[in-house]
């Protein structure tokens, strides 16, 4: 017998309706997300600054430059999270960067491992890359979970990579790459 496993989150373009939730979510978890990112200008909080974001992430979409989501519980339709592919480069390389936050509070579900897989499916299906690079710190190793069971391999470690809080840090380098665009 084939069980069927409900989807707990799903992923959508973020709507103006959704800067105060994201402004919201973003101010909760400020120091949670900046223990492992670097940091983001006062500006960043604000109800504001998230609404001119959301409005650019729709250019950025039709310019194939950048493609943000928010994550939603499916339970109540709350946003959780978000998740983006940026780093667009087409031509010969056909690849992006993978990035992602989620909120405190939901971390260790699963909800992000299947925030990344609808994402990837997205990118590969959809937008046609070959390859989605991502990067977690060392010292995050739940992100390099995530990036793992969604079926990234790790590939090494960029030294001296991302400034956080200051200080230069490694990061784990993961990718995946395209099962229908392999050969």
């Amino acid at each position: 017998m084939v069980q069927m496993i409900e989807q707990q989150v799903y992923v959508r373009f973020p709507e103006e309706a959704d800067a105060a939730e994201l402004t919201d979510m973003y101010n909760r978890n400020r120091v949670f997300f900046e223990n492992f990112s670097p940091s983001n200008p006062e500006a960043f909080y604000t109800e504001e600054h998230q609404l001119q974001m959301i409005r650019k992430s729709k250019t950025d979409r039709e310019e194939d430059r950048k493609y943000d989501f928010v994550i939603c519980r499916t339970e109540d339709d709350r946003i959780i999270g978000s998740i983006g592919l940026s780093f667009v480069v087409r031509d010969p390389l056909q690849s992006c960067m993978i990035g992602y936050s989620l909120d405190q509070n939901h971390n260790g579900k699963g909800y992000m491992t299947e925030a990344v897989k609808q994402v990837v499916r997205y990118a590969f299906e959809e937008l046609r890359f070959h390859r989605i690079v991502g990067e977690a710190s060392p010292r995050n190793p739940g992100s390099i979970r995530v990036l793992e069971h969604a079926g990234f391999h790790k590939e090494g470690i960029a030294r001296s990579n991302v400034k956080i809080n200051g200080v230069w840090e490694d990061h784990q380098v993961l990718a995946l790459i395209n099962p229908s665009e392999s050969r």
